[in-house]
């Protein structure tokens, strides 16, 4: 799908007046009849406004880099200000829009928003245009001009110079997030330079398309449950603000796979209450506000089964947790406001037990149901290692059985512990520092590693089948290209059997060499070895045993003990798994089984 250049339409439309993004005059009033006629809600909200009452007497925020990133600092932003701002305008408490004006005035003061990490500036402008749009009558005209030349010196300006400018082309969050904070600023100064204003939404609606297409086809997200929440609540964000101020979204939201990326994101949550945390990604599965843009646009209350589950449980004291409770909490207000257009009573369960989401990243999903702890969940990768924040993790698998996550994901660590200690942790190349970090390389997931070598970086993973049946569930993959620096040919096939017992089949062709495999499974269990090759896990009382086809092969328990100084602790967990040679030229069906102890 193109966009054309939408000057020539925008001309025709009418810029609301201030406040125009997200929840325009006189709309608070569908946001305060929800909180009256929803408990839950009424919590949330009443939490806002408390969380506020603190921010008062909070000391201002200073411009203290962390590493590279000033990340923090604008995250910390948008959080006081949209929290604020949203409390007077639900309160009428003038308190709350002064010190709102007073933390946006703080932050335009700042040297810059560091621009070499446009991220940083992306967020930061869309914090200070929430500010200037909500709070646009309570500010004097030099607290307005103010912020506008700072959303426009430090925003625009930088973003018009090749060198910070590398996110208008780029697939990833880094586009959603960076066009859709300076989105917000052109819609919140319209008025002053409608002409700029007009060029730079343009440049804006015809960008984010490049990250929109990773969508295609059916919802997949390439970067995986943790980034979906970041680059697609930016996304939505963008969108509903074109909409709030200017009647239309320019047919983004229309892109193929949007709005169905909205059930990946409910696939990704295992019935346990994790994540599949493939890739660079948590294993913490919060409540995501967006999701009720997702369910308001689509009509399909399904999509917020689980979040509504999230928040009736919320505890009492949840703002203590906030951060690990919503996705991206710093923009919470908009629960409210996307909360306010759908009807919560219509919520019901998903009818699908089964997802494949194909395209740069294939995941084979199955989930048992929707109602229990204990369902059974197995989720299949695929991918290529070049994909925005990947792991070596390509056919690696995480499987839930009986309320216990078997095979289990270690989850991305912290860049920051990374970088501090000089780990060129973005350099992805064949041989580059990033695949030796023991989280992001192959060995410490659940896949094979061949003659100990890493997977190629420029390979890439097909799922070739899938079944979707009672008596067989899961997916095949093509593994040949990761390990053409090894074997000629390597098909893995995982699934579940009619009583969900887990196989994991991998065929390997061996060439002209011998080749070396190492099976791995990571789990959070406690391990054993048996006699005949066999592992015992045990964990919160259930027991399981891993089995082999092959009487040659040598079962293992591996440490997940930090191999380097700047890895991070992998406490509670393991690795188990086989080792065994395929001679060369001889092929190789190596079938390994995890079922209940009998």
């Amino acid at each position: 799908m193109l966009i054309p250049s939408v000057l020539a339409a925008q001309e025709e439309f009418a810029v609301s007046d201030h406040p125009r993004l997200l929840l325009k005059a006189g709309e608070e009033s569908l946001v305060a009849e929800m909180i009256a006629g929803d408990p839950v809600m009424q919590k949330v909200h009443e939490a806002i406004v408390a969380e506020c009452d603190r921010m008062l007497d909070l000391p201002l925020l200073e411009r203290v880099m962390k590493g590279k990133r000033l990340l923090h600092t604008s995250r910390e932003a948008i959080r006081r200000i949209f929290w604020l701002s949203y409390s007077y305008r639900m309160t009428g408490d003038g308190r709350y829009a002064d010190r709102a004006v007073r933390e946006m005035m703080n932050v335009c003061a700042f040297t810059d928003w560091n621009p070499s990490h446009f991220l940083d500036v992306g967020e930061m402008v869309l914090g200070v245009s929430i500010g200037y749009d909500w709070l646009y009558d309570c500010m004097t005209e030099h607290q307005r001009q103010t912020v506008k030349d700072a959303i426009v010196g430090k925003g625009f300006v930088p973003a018009d110079d090749e060198t910070y400018a590398g996110f208008y082309n780029l697939d990833n969050n880094w586009n959603q997030v960076c066009c859709g904070g300076l989105a917000y600023g052109a819609l919140a100064t319209y008025e002053e330079h409608p002409e700029l204003a007009r060029e730079l939404i343009d440049l804006y609606v015809r960008s984010v398309p490049f990250a929109l297409a990773v969508y295609a086809p059916d919802g997949g997200y390439p970067e995986g449950f943790h980034y979906w929440g970041y680059g697609t609540s930016f996304q939505v964000m963008m969108i509903a603000a074109l909409e709030s101020a200017l009647g239309t979204d320019f047919g983004l939201g229309s892109y193929p796979g949007f709005l169905e990326s909205s059930s990946f994101v409910q696939f990704m949550t295992a019935p346990g209450g994790l994540s599949y945390n493939f890739s660079d990604a948590l294993q913490r599965a919060p409540c995501n506000p967006m999701m009720f843009w997702f369910a308001s646009k689509s009509g399909d209350m399904s999509r917020v089964w689980l979040e509504k589950r999230y928040l009736e449980n919320l505890p009492d004291d949840f703002m203590n947790d906030v951060d690990d409770l919503f996705s991206e909490y710093r923009l919470l207000p908009s629960l409210m406001i996307f909360c306010s257009k759908v009807d919560m009573d219509a919520v019901r369960p998903p009818e699908e037990n089964f997802r494949f989401f194909d395209g740069k990243t294939p995941v084979f999903i199955y989930r048992e149901g929707w109602d229990r702890k204990d369902d059974t969940y197995l989720g299949v990768k695929g991918g290529s290692p070049l994909t925005s924040h990947s792991h070596m993790d390509a056919g690696s698998f995480v499987y839930e059985y009986d309320g216990v996550r078997w095979s289990s994901e270690l989850g991305m660590q912290d860049y920051y512990s990374l970088e501090s200690l000089g780990v060129k942790l973005w350099d992805g190349h064949e041989g580059g520092q990033r695949w030796d970090v023991f989280r992001i390389g192959n060995e410490s997931h659940s896949t094979l590693t061949l003659d100990g070598k890493h997977h190629v970086v420029k390979s890439f993973v097909p799922i070739v089948a899938t079944w979707q049946e009672r008596s067989r569930k899961g997916a095949m993959l093509d593994m040949t290209s990761a390990f053409s620096n090894a074997a000629d040919s390597v098909i893995r096939s995982i699934w579940l059997d009619r009583r969900d017992h887990l196989h994991v089949r991998d065929e390997i062709v061996a060439g002209e060499d011998d080749v070396d495999v190492m099976w791995v499974m990571n789990t959070p269990a406690h391990a054993q070895i048996l006699p005949n090759g066999r592992i015992l896990l045990e964990k919160d009382g259930r027991k399981m045993v891993l089995e082999v086809s092959e009487t040659g092969a040598e079962p293992h328990i591996w440490s997940n003990d930090p191999p380097h100084d700047y890895d991070a602790p992998n406490p509670g967990t393991c690795r188990v798994g086989y080792t065994l040679t395929v001679p060369a030229g001889t092929e190789m069906d190596l079938s390994v089984t995890l079922s209940p102890s009998r």
